[in-house]
């Protein structure tokens, strides 16, 4: 009996922290899950998916030259980007940055784009 009452007298406090546990938890596992979404500063980054998820591709100026044509690597189609680079970026839609299809430029210093326009396959960066 002495059990019991111990046990009902704590049981609020056990809620509450069962409680703070389970969001504690949620909060890690959202963390984790969007580590992907990390896009360091000087950085463009594009992501496979929308909202920063699945595989992620980064260029900065340390591997990519201004005033190119970019190409995505083959078979990678961009759903959401970040330019975190001082520069303005233009986003296309085809390979080959032609005109004829969609594109836009955004600009530099940290322009998050969680659901593009368009399918973006090229970028070009510029001066």
């Amino acid at each position: 009996m002495i059990r019991y009452l111990s046990l009902r007298k704590n049981l609020p406090r056990i809620l509450v922290l069962s409680a703070l546990g389970l969001l504690t938890a949620a909060g890690v596992a959202h963390a984790s899950s969007s580590g992907s979404a990390v896009c360091d500063r000087g950085q463009f980054c594009v992501w496979s998916g929308e909202f920063y998820v699945d595989q992620a591709h980064r260029l900065d100026l340390r591997t990519a030259n201004p005033e190119e044509c970019l190409p995505l690597p083959e078979g990678f189609d961009g759903h959401s980007f970040v330019n975190r680079m001082d520069r303005h970026v233009t986003v296309y839609e085809d390979r080959e940055c032609a005109t004829e299809g969609d594109f836009t430029t955004y600009p530099g210093g940290g322009t998050y784009v969680p659901q593009a326009p368009f399918v973006v396959r090229a970028i070009q960066i510029w001066n």
